[in-house]
């Protein structure tokens, strides 16, 4: 195994994404969300596990119920939009699962684009709301361009900083491909994942450079001793530093929501108080700007061109998406890996919710 090896990968089981669809609805509804919250939810965290997103699959389930069960998340969430300026909306979430309001102001975003040739919508009272790519795709789908930002609890120090400041903050677009699966760009602002400095420590493989920190601020390859992360950019980290700005701007600025360095950790004590995060979506129509058809030309032209240019020695090259969407195929046949301890975990869950556990479906 190398270290680009997902920690879902690791002596895992597989289990059928229909399977732990139908596991994590009928977990969260039992902790006390209704329908819609968890079918969102559900939906968002099948997305990444599909994808390979593992950090921000599945695995999130027993956090999602513990949240719903505690009253951080409302479970029942009345949902409000206010319609301020033509093709813009304010979605107040109600303190709703992220993944809810998420899918739910994209939708709308994509409704206001359907006549005006673009929509977007700032989300206010929300939470985490998993992978952000699932709320870009979703506009993709749909034959639209789609953005999604939000921030999150502080763990990504600034560009020669010493202290915890932005969250990782991610970026998600997606465009219509001129094919089945769309071109996906979905990066957070950090140099790397959290869950990746959990896997280095696992292998006891050093980290590389400029990816994590001390407490002092400084550099540190050693995965145990790592206590923020950088932001991404290695030397050049004020530019990953300022697109986590960006997200910041867009995801709690505009929405009047905590900025990431006032929203309790996720996984702190207190289960209880919502977290008041903010997101932000928008959605562009091609057809407002071109003839749709040339718009999946050009992007079919883009996209072979770069698939096929030339390459370095035992390189390739590859679309934002395309490692995303093999990888999607591949679980779709044979599951979702379940590492040990996540599955402990989801045990642990069936029976203190009385839902069945799915089977598994083999080894990778």
């Amino acid at each position: 195994m190398n270290s680009s090896t997902p920690v879902s990968e690791i002596e895992a089981q597989r289990i059928a994404l229909e399977d732990l669809g139908a596991f994590s609805t009928s977990v969260l509804s039992a902790a006390g969300a209704n329908m819609e919250t968890a079918s969102a939810a559900t939906r968002s965290m099948l997305h990444g596990s599909r994808l390979g997103i593992d950090s921000h699959g599945i695995r999130l389930l027993p956090h999602y119920a513990k949240a719903i069960k505690g009253g951080r998340v409302n479970g029942n969430p009345r949902l409000e939009f206010d319609y301020r300026a033509g093709v813009v909306a304010t979605l107040n979430a109600g303190d709703a699962h992220g993944a809810l309001a998420a899918y739910e102001a994209m939708k709308e975003a994509v409704s206001i684009a359907r006549f005006n040739g673009m929509g977007a919508v700032a989300i206010q009272r929300s939470s985490h709301f998993g992978p952000a790519g699932a709320y870009a795709v979703e506009a993709a789908r749909a034959g639209m361009i789609g953005l999604t930002f939000c921030n999150s609890d502080a763990f990504v120090r600034l560009h020669g900083g010493a202290e915890r400041f932005h969250g990782t903050n991610p970026i998600a677009v997606a465009a219509p491909s001129g094919a089945d699966d769309p071109w996906l760009l979905d990066m957070a602002t950090s140099s790397i994942p959290y869950n990746r400095i959990r896997l280095f420590e696992s292998l006891g493989q050093p980290l590389p450079r400029s990816v994590a920190s001390l407490a002092d601020g400084q550099d540190t390859q050693d995965a145990s001793q790592a206590v923020m992360l950088a932001p991404l950019g290695g030397e050049f980290g004020f530019k990953g530093a300022g697109l986590a700005g960006l997200v910041e701007i867009f995801s709690a600025v505009l929405t009047g929501m905590n900025l990431s360095s006032e929203i309790l950790p996720m996984e702190g004590e207190d289960m209880s108080t919502p977290r008041y995060m903010g997101a932000f979506v928008m959605a562009l129509d091609p057809a407002a700007f071109l003839d749709p058809a040339a718009f999946e030309a050009g992007m079919r032209r883009y996209l072979h061109s770069l698939r096929n240019s030339p390459t370095a020695a035992s390189e390739t090259v590859l679309a934002p998406g395309d490692r995303e969407w093999a990888e999607a195929a591949r679980r779709d046949s044979e599951g979702v890996p379940i590492d040990p301890k996540t599955e402990l975990a989801f045990r642990t869950l069936a029976e203190a919710y009385g839902v069945p556990f799915p089977e598994r479906t083999g080894t990778p």
